[in-house]
């Protein structure tokens, strides 16, 4: 059954079995590699990148002609893998297309609601807090990711700042989370409260943080010892997770949230106004089962057992295709 990650990068083969098609956004390959590389380190990432108005049309519309089955070039191009992931509204349109043109041979494994063409999959991971059941689809608290053993790897190495130090992961607008210089003037007065039983405070931001919002922030925060990542050099997120005493997580991220729970330390959520209900019953389900704290005004650290449910769906994946 599962094996594990191994280190270093994956192989682009044309003789791989495995194959990830996205369209390149960052939260669908942290997902899709890291099954990926469970299953066989040798597959292929292949990305998708329809013209309008096909992209347009995703999931709901065929694939873009310059992208479909048979072709030379082209995500789909070549003999047809023995199984396929996929992931992103772009990439759904190409996954029915795979399965016609294998004539139903190539097993497809969808991760998050495609919304149409659960049919067409073998297998589909939804997170919980969708609520989607079916025969086909595999529910796991949190999202899928290959960070476990990165972080173990990391925790080998010194710790990048004075420590006891405060971990703080940010995310960004979406499904309605607000990242407004208010939200940012909040936090920051939270964090100038938890920080004084740390020795620092360490932030690292994402790619949807607004840059007003993390200029607020750095000015609302009160400590001696204030590090925000500012995009130079390499992002700190892997060492913050490892070395941090305690973390705060942005709870609009599913992904982040998930990562920061494979950790051994305790992670806080910091809940932006406007978060989403799914991600308000996500955390609040974590809550229940004593994973998470709201983030108030105090970080305590405590310890707690890491959760990765990537070995789950994993194993679920190759019980249900017999891979």
């Amino acid at each position: 059954m599962v094996t594990g990650i191994e280190e270093g990068k994956f192989v682009n083969s044309a003789d791989a079995k495995i194959w990830v098609l996205t369209d390149g956004k960052i939260g669908d390959d942290v997902q899709c590699l890291a099954i990926a590389k469970y299953l066989d380190p040798g597959f292929d990432q292949r990305i998708v990148a329809p013209r309008a108005p096909w992209a347009h049309f995703a999931p709901w519309g065929p694939v873009d002609p310059q992208e479909q089955p048979g072709l030379t070039t082209g995500p789909l191009a070549g003999e047809a893998p023995e199984l396929a992931i996929f992931s992103g509204r772009r990439a759904i349109p190409h996954a029915r297309a795979l399965k016609k043109a294998s004539d139903g041979q190539t097993r497809i494994v969808i991760l998050k609601d495609p919304r149409l063409g659960r049919r067409y999959a073998d297998v589909i991971w939804i997170p919980q807090h969708d609520r989607v059941t079916a025969p086909n689809v595999v529910s796991t608290l949190t999202s899928p990711h290959g960070l476990t053993p990165k972080i173990a790897k990391a925790q080998n190495n010194a710790s990048p700042y004075a420590s006891p130090f405060l971990g703080v992961v940010l995310g960004g607008p979406s499904g309605g989370a607000r990242y407004t210089e208010k939200e940012a003037a909040d936090l920051g007065a939270r964090l100038s409260i938890a920080g004084r039983d740390y020795a620092a405070i360490a932030i690292t931001p994402s790619r949807r943080t607004p840059q007003l919002f993390l200029n607020r922030l750095q000015s609302a925060v009160r400590h001696n010892r204030v590090h925000i990542w500012d995009g130079q050099g390499d992002n700190p997120y892997i060492d913050i997770l490892a070395h941090a005493a305690a973390l705060v997580v942005a709870a609009d991220s599913h992904n982040m949230t998930s990562e920061a729970l494979a950790t051994n330390v305790g992670v806080y959520a910091w809940c932006p106004r406007g978060l989403a209900p799914k991600m308000q019953w996500f955390i609040s389900e974590l809550k229940k089962r004593g994973e998470i704290v709201p983030f108030a005004e105090n970080a305590d650290p405590f310890t707690r057992t890491p959760m990765d449910g990537t070995p789950l769906i994993v194993t679920e994946i190759q019980q249900r295709i017999n891979f």
